[in-house]
């Protein structure tokens, strides 16, 4: 898996997921933008499935969770806030409120767990009561 190509594509659909954001239902572009967002989403599963999947199952076998693993896009956020870009012009984003795909874990008990996909570098972050905590998985 090209971890360098991996985080390009995230940030692609990410940026998308942005733009379209802003927008209403009623904009002329809204849906060819949706549309577009659908074929990169269907188009990262494919290229990136089977490692992100297997990476998540490493996930779910550590916090001993009987939930089933998703596509890959399935753990995207809905909202995406981009940080400040840093030296090299790459922007990171982070994540507010509750995002993610929800898990179960005898570990957490009575917590809102979740898992969710975020870029530069592209990670598997867990939160908690929607707060980011812990980042599970790191492409570096």
């Amino acid at each position: 898996m090209d971890l360098n190509q991996l985080d390009q594509d995230l940030t692609t659909i990410i940026e998308l997921r942005i733009k379209l954001s802003k927008k209403t239902y009623a904009e002329p572009d809204y849906d060819d933008l949706e549309e577009e967002l659908h074929d990169l989403e269907d188009d990262f599963n494919e290229t990136y499935g089977d490692g992100l999947e297997a990476e998540l199952e490493r996930i779910y076998d550590a916090l001993n969770s009987d939930n089933d693993v998703l596509l890959p896009s399935a753990y995207l956020a809905n909202r995406y806030v981009p940080l400040q870009a840093d030296a090299r012009g790459v922007v990171s984003y982070e994540i507010k409120g509750k995002e993610g795909v929800p898990i179960e874990s005898e570990q957490f008990d009575g917590q809102d767990v979740r898992i969710v996909l975020v870029a530069n570098p592209a990670r598997f972050v867990m939160q908690i009561n929607g707060k980011s905590l812990k980042d599970l998985w790191r492409s570096r």
